[in-house]
């Protein structure tokens, strides 16, 4: 198992290193100068000069290619362009946001796709069944950035006069602050404390502060302003789970084994759940994982439409600041999640079905 894993682990270097190469290179294809963007429009050319100088951006293309590639190696993502504070420490300010929204959508997507796809395939061509579906089919048609929009007027506009109503951006309540569990113990943490960017990063992750804390308002007022965009967000992996589930669960039930174990006179709910289900969970859990990554690419527009400054939100304000550092790092963040994601759906199937053998 060590040896796969490490395997893996070098086999995606390449990979990391690629998409590194292209997002540096994409990213400085984008029209307009940067100089323009942080000094404003009636910036003169010697003052672009000047900025481009202390930015390296005056250097041939490769040189700075080779620059940003030794840095990274040594994990110095280099400045913002924008306000010149360091990639790796607005890493750890947004990437909780944005992890923070993709696992709780995800957790709506698999506590709502898997029951749907096996009560579907359970009774299949049954009301409920072409009910479900028709759902499915709705979910994954409906865009992201529409179905956010939706979601606001109703729960922000027509029911905010009653208890249904629901925030319809930023992630906290306006005067509700979200104090650092290690400020609440009363630890003495500097930026030059060892593993700062860990303790900022866990209370940055606002539901799992309030729970380290136990400050009960912060928790429910964070977790009311998660809901509206946690349902747009999960709402097309939830349809793709729901009919990848009815299709492997439809598949099962339809072997030898399933029959003898309904001869047998098993309770239906132990077929279905012990015998069927735990036999079609391969493609399920898959399904999850290549969703997992898409929930990364599906939170640009979430975050914009709900204001949320995530990983999404703060991608797409560099691509329009021509913040080529914040590209880069936040990029290659997203490559690495995606890497793991692939990499743990692996490892998984060994404990999923111990016929695999992970060599």
């Amino acid at each position: 198992m060590i040896q796969y894993i490490i395997r893996r682990i070098f086999l995606a270097i390449p990979v990391l290193f690629g998409i590194m190469v292209v997002t540096f290179i994409i990213a400085r294809s984008i029209p307009g100068e940067p100089c323009f963007v942080a000094l404003g429009e009636r910036a003169t050319v010697e003052a672009c000069d000047a900025f481009n100088k202390r930015m390296g951006l005056d250097q041939p293309i490769l040189t700075q290619l080779m620059i940003y590639l030794k840095n990274v190696v040594r994990g110095d993502f280099g400045d913002s362009i924008s306000d010149s504070r360091p990639v790796f420490t607005i890493l750890t300010e947004k990437i909780p946001v944005t992890f923070e929204l993709g696992l709780v959508a995800l957790i709506f997507s698999i506590i709502i796709g898997i029951p749907a796809g096996v009560l579907s395939a359970v009774r299949r061509n049954s009301a409920v069944d072409i009910t479900t579906m028709v759902g499915a089919n709705i979910g994954v048609s409906m865009p992201v950035y529409w179905l956010g929009l939706m979601l606001a007027y109703v729960f922000a506009l027509l029911l905010k006069d009653t208890p249904f109503w629901l925030p319809p951006s930023h992630r906290l309540t306006a005067g509700i602050f979200s104090t650092p569990f290690f400020e609440t113990w009363g630890w003495s943490i500097t930026e030059d404390t060892f593993g700062y960017s860990v303790l900022f990063f866990i209370s940055n992750l606002y539901i799992l502060n309030s729970i380290i804390t136990w400050d009960l308002e912060v928790l429910f007022d964070a977790i009311k302003h998660l809901l509206l965009p946690a349902i747009a967000l999960s709402t097309i992996p939830m349809a793709i789970i729901a009919r990848i589930t009815r299709s492997s669960m439809l598949e099962v039930l339809g072997l030898d084994y399933i029959r003898t174990a309904r001869a047998k006179g098993l309770v239906e709910r132990v077929v279905v759940l012990k015998h069927a289900l735990a036999n079609a969970f391969l493609p399920i859990v898959t399904i999850i994982g290549l969703q997992t990554g898409t929930l990364f690419a599906g939170a640009v527009l979430t975050e914009t439409i709900f204001s949320l400054s995530g990983v999404g939100r703060s991608i797409f304000d560099a691509i329009t600041g021509r913040d080529y550092p914040i590209i880069q790092g936040f990029t290659l963040v997203v490559a690495v999640g995606y890497v793991l994601v692939n990499l743990i759906v692996d490892i998984s199937y060994a404990f999923i079905d111990p016929r695999i053998k992970l060599e």
